[in-house]
């Protein structure tokens, strides 16, 4: 009876905490939509004021030009980065990371940080709420670091040591890295797997914008199909 009774009160705590998330995504979306869209229609609203109010509009043909030269160089990123980050970042924080920017160098390594931290999974309930707790409070600490750079930026790069600024470029192949070493730790096949087919795809004379979507489905393939078979070895 007892037994009954503690299985009764887990699936209503289960239950409801499916509600209970099932009400956070609805909200995520509607106001990660209504603040992206806000954004978009705000950023728009300058290049149309110097266009159709000033007068400065340059004419179709070079904002096409631009535009098409623009999208043939990170183009591979409107699709690739959403599909790759959502599992670490989940519904809200994927709006939250794509509102505030800076997603491979901020948002994605502080919520896999996070993650790691809590022993939390990517991809679950936890993971998700923990992801877009990290990511509210790096955006706000970055936006009071932007605040204070903004305002002496110039001064603290002059003060910087010139060998230190020679640095900056390997800042975000080292974020990179330590995710990399983050996630590989759990299972380091994986991780050598990832770097093979990464180094092999940059060997090869295959066009800049199509590399990245290759090294991410070839490592996904691989490594599926590497633990399918060895679920079907033992089995399971």
């Amino acid at each position: 009876m007892a037994m009954n009774e503690s299985v009764l009160v887990d699936k209503k705590i289960e239950i409801t905490g499916n509600y209970e998330m099932s009400t956070f995504h609805q909200k995520s979306h509607f106001w990660g939509r209504l603040t992206i869209w806000t954004v978009l229609a705000l950023s728009m609203l300058f290049p149309l004021y110097l266009s159709f109010v000033l007068g400065f509009h340059p004419g179709w043909g070079p904002i096409i030009a631009g535009y098409l030269t623009y999208a043939t160089m990170i183009g591979k990123a409107w699709i690739v980065e959403p599909i790759s980050y959502y599992p670490t970042l989940g519904i809200s924080g994927t709006y939250q990371a794509f509102l505030t920017g800076n997603i491979s160098n901020m948002c994605l390594p502080v919520a896999a940080a996070a993650q790691n931290y809590l022993g939390v999974q990517p991809g679950t309930k936890k993971g998700e709420i923990t992801a877009t707790l990290a990511i509210a409070a790096a955006s706000l600490t970055n936006m009071t670091i932007l605040f204070i750079i903004i305002f002496s930026g110039s001064y603290l790069l002059s003060i910087i040591p010139e060998s230190v600024q020679k640095v900056f470029p390997f800042i975000i192949p080292a974020i990179f890295g330590g995710i990399l070493a983050q996630f590989a730790i759990k299972k380091p096949i994986f991780g050598v797997i990832a770097l093979a087919v990464g180094l092999a795809i940059n060997l090869l004379a295959i066009p800049l914008f199509l590399k990245g979507l290759l090294c991410i489905i070839l490592t996904v393939v691989i490594c599926y199909y590497m633990e399918k078979f060895k679920l079907s070895k033992t089995g399971v």
